[in-house]
């Protein structure tokens, strides 16, 4: 296949440039804000599709965010690309706040009780319910008995919370997202607009001189 590595990683290769990519996250958010000027459509355009990406990451669906900000910016005629770029938001360094701050929103909204002395992770959490959801299943296919207890729990105190807990500081995050990138975008499109007028017009002048310089030597 020609997009095919050449080198093959193994999982260990792959989850720990996840973590951490080759060059670093400083490097990562370079080329993403590299990349998110040269994308072509309006400031606004690449604005909503930053939004749709951003608030998504304050969502528990993990595994699925790129799926729903594309499907997000395609609805609110944002720029899909950029949508995909605004997924970055949400990162192993900002995964954990994000998750505490929506959390504990959530459970607020709810009128209930965040649990911060417990001992497991946010990330164990999910792994957690993946796994019973995968055992559950399982069993479901091969006629088990089948233990849905876990994930009810997981459902009340993590899931639902996070879900509700997720909408303000996602609105929060992406409306300041969307107004600090729009100017600066529009700001580069402009600059970068004006040196290829600036290219053009000394191909043009180059061109007529050219002509010019021929034109008096056959007289």
């Amino acid at each position: 296949m020609v997009f095919k590595r050449r080198d093959r990683r193994n999982w260990w290769t792959v989850m720990a440039t996840a973590l951490w990519p080759k060059g670093g996250w400083g490097r990562a958010f370079r080329y993403v804000k590299y990349r998110m000027r040269r994308l072509p459509g309006t400031p606004e355009s690449i604005g909503r599709g930053i939004w749709a990406g951003v608030f998504v990451t304050f969502t528990p669906f993990y595994g699925l965010h790129f799926f729903i900000a594309m499907a997000m910016a395609w609805m609110m005629r944002g720029n899909v690309i950029a949508s995909l770029f605004g997924t970055f938001f949400g990162n192993p360094l900002t995964y954990v706040p994000i998750g505490v701050i929506s959390l504990k929103t959530g459970h607020l909204l709810m009128g209930t009780t965040f649990d911060e002395k417990d001992g497991r992770s946010l990330l164990d959490k999910f792994m957690g319910a993946g796994g019973d959801l995968r055992d559950n299943l399982w069993a479901w296919l091969t006629g088990a008995p089948q233990d849905w207890r876990g994930l009810a729990v997981f459902y009340d105190d993590v899931f639902l919370p996070y879900t509700i807990g997720g909408i303000i500081p996602g609105i929060i995050a992406a409306t300041a997202m969307y107004f600090l990138s729009v100017p600066v975008i529009r700001a580069y499109q402009k600059r970068r607009a004006a040196k290829v007028m600036e290219r053009l017009e000394k191909k043009l002048h180059r061109a007529s001189s050219a002509g010019a310089d021929e034109r008096s030597g056959t007289k």
